[in-house]
């Protein structure tokens, strides 16, 4: 028959504050290896057992550190080095742009890691067994009692004098906890077969399981979520038409809500008569009209409107807008072509909104007048 070998001793207590009398007396005796198992945390039992701070905290930042260098240097080789992409005309490697990810990465690697670490490494995970465990004194303390473990691996230990403290602390219930043949025994395997196993099997079933609720009971009858409609969505034939078009032009004279049509097409002299710019030359005006100009017309106009394009042949040089004739173009003529477009000039319509084109023209107006200023001007 095999001897038993001994875990610790225990004793029973039944109020917070003889635990805690417990704990600063076995503290003061010097011994380490113990520990404290009350039904719910208990404030400033961890200075009733002099415990000092963790360390889990070094290793968590270790971690945590060694993620984000990780992190940094997968998407400097991706993105500087294996896959170059220019994005916006920003260097290969945009650090600002990857902070979320290395901070993500950081904090999983802090938490999720320390969390793997402790119940593979410390907690030998996945034998579960311990001394402890299952025994009418862990019963007691999880439900209504405070108690205390005094191990034998402690070099204080003595099994009499240790019984004899328990006693002097008035514990009840002072028990010797023995190890089993199975924890003796068990020789701790990180990557047991079985245990792998059983975590592949709980991947494969977690796959499957999301794959057919995500894509196929979802869309079960009646829960279809509306996917099948009677409907036709754009670009889609219909039968109902007899030009079996699905998608509908619009009824004539339909206007939408904030487009009102320019009633000048194709009538540039009546633009030229009726149309009055409603801006004023103000600083804020004269700005606006010098970015969309600097935007949409420099490209061919040059920023200075002489006609020197900035394109470098690819288009024929549009005029001078200092010509003679230009400068003689109402407000509202320089509104039109803006608006319609002229010779190989396309429409800004869609570019530039009505208040902008009004700008553009002030900002047109301000450059006519700097290179054929008047005498009036001078004064």
């Amino acid at each position: 028959m095999n001897e038993k070998r001994l875990y610790s001793y225990t004793g029973i207590f039944n109020t917070p504050n003889e635990i805690i009398h417990a704990a600063k007396k076995i503290a003061e005796k010097g011994f380490k290896n113990y520990d404290i198992h009350t039904p719910y945390p208990l404030h400033g039992m961890e200075k009733a057992m002099k415990l000092k701070p963790s360390k889990i905290g070094y290793v968590s930042l270790v971690l945590g550190l060694s993620g984000a260098i990780s992190a940094i240097l997968t998407l400097f080789w991706m993105a500087a080095i294996d896959y170059k992409l220019v994005i916006g005309g920003k260097p290969f490697f945009s650090f600002p742009a990857y902070i979320p990810i290395t901070f993500e990465i950081t904090v999983l690697s802090a938490s999720v890691i320390t969390v793997l670490v402790m119940l593979f490494i410390f907690f030998k995970l996945p034998n579960n067994s311990h001394p402890l465990h299952a025994t009418d004194y862990m019963k007691k303390v999880s439900s209504d009692k405070y108690g205390v473990s005094i191990q034998a691996d402690d070099p204080l230990f003595n099994e009499e004098e240790v019984k004899s403290l328990l006693k002097s602390l008035n514990a009840s219930d002072i028990t010797p906890i023995y190890f089993n043949e199975e924890e003796i025994n068990y020789k701790h395997v990180l990557l047991e077969p079985k245990f792998v196993g059983f975590l592949v099997l709980v991947a494969l079933f977690t796959s499957a399981t999301t794959y057919f609720t995500l894509n196929k009971l979802m869309y079960m009858v009646p829960f279809n979520w509306m996917d099948e409609q009677a409907k036709v969505i754009p670009q889609q034939p219909s039968k109902i038409f007899a030009d079996g078009f699905g998608m509908r032009q619009p009824v004539n004279g339909t206007v939408a809500r904030g487009q009102i049509p320019f009633l000048y097409k194709n009538n540039p002299d009546e633009a030229a008569k009726d149309l009055v710019n409603p801006l004023l030359p103000s600083v804020e005006n004269l700005k606006l009209g010098e970015q969309k100009f600097n935007i949409y017309c420099s490209p061919c106009h040059g920023y200075h409107a002489e006609g020197d394009s900035r394109l470098q042949g690819q288009f024929p040089n549009p005029p001078s807008l200092h010509s003679e004739k230009v400068r003689n173009w109402s407000d509202g003529r320089i509104f039109y072509v803006i608006t319609e477009g002229q010779n190989i000039m396309p429409s800004y319509a869609t570019q530039l909104t009505p208040e902008e084109r009004w700008a553009v023209i002030l900002y047109i107006r301000a450059l006519q007048r700097s290179l054929n200023a008047k005498e009036s001007d001078l004064k």
